[in-house]
């Protein structure tokens, strides 16, 4: 089978790495792709968020499979555009891709089946963030509730640290659309862990549990990066 990779991270690079191990490939494209991908199979110069352009290049070129790496295409719904033209496409659709593309949503959605989440508030106008989060003494998180390449996310120790990092997201926009909500969270403390799942509308297969390391310093100093490496199982 002829697989379509899209994207153009690391992420996509260990992802061409592991599929030119299977048995069954054919052919595998990268799109746009990197100096690693072009290793593991042939680059394609389409942008990721050309989904015309991308579904044609599969149309073409007899993909059988298309994944989709970077989370921008996934919640402007490019896995129900391959879909629709009869492509089998890895990813969530875009109102499941809301999860991860949508913070204020996702939040919304745990309060309301009762998943265990941090305590926290949704804001859209920084003069009401600013006064809940002056009424505090603790440590909060303020995260932008758009996509932000996983730069969106400040660890605010106190309140004034917390009030300028929601005027940067609010009102200086430095993550554009992305920062026209923010979510103000309590501090939690203690290991991270990541536990992903596949999942195909009846069954659930587990990965193992794995750790990000995001900010940008050595002993996670400094402000969060897309991350700077993981590792697998997690403590």
């Amino acid at each position: 089978m002829d697989v379509l990779l899209i994207g153009s991270g690391g992420r996509e690079h260990s992802i061409a790495w592991k599929l030119a191990q299977s048995k069954n490939l054919g052919k595998l494209y990268i799109t746009p792709g990197n100096a690693g991908t072009a290793e593991c199979g042939e680059n394609v110069p389409i942008g990721t968020n050309d989904t015309d352009k991308l579904v044609d290049f599969a149309k073409q070129n007899d993909v059988g499979l298309v994944v989709v790496g970077p989370e921008d295409p996934l919640a402007a719904g490019i896995v129900d555009a391959f879909e629709a033209a009869g492509i089998k496409a890895f990813g969530p659709s875009a109102g499941a891709a809301q999860l991860e593309a949508d913070k204020a949503f996702a939040k919304q959605l745990m309060r309301s089946s009762a998943i265990s989440t941090a305590e926290g508030r949704i804001f859209d106008r920084f003069k009401d963030a600013k006064a809940y989060i002056a009424s505090r003494d603790e440590a909060v998180v303020v995260k932008a509730a758009g996509l932000a390449k996983g730069k969106g996310v400040y660890v605010c120790d106190d309140p004034a640290d917390g009030i300028l990092a929601a005027e940067k997201i609010m009102c200086d926009k430095i993550f554009g659309q992305a920062g026209e909500k923010i979510i103000v969270e309590d501090k939690l403390l203690g290991e991270e862990a990541s536990i992903l799942a596949f999942v195909d509308g009846r069954n659930i297969y587990v990965m193992e549990s794995t750790q990000d390391h995001k900010p940008i310093g050595d002993g996670d100093t400094g402000p969060n990066t897309g991350g700077m490496g993981a590792y697998s199982p997690a403590p």
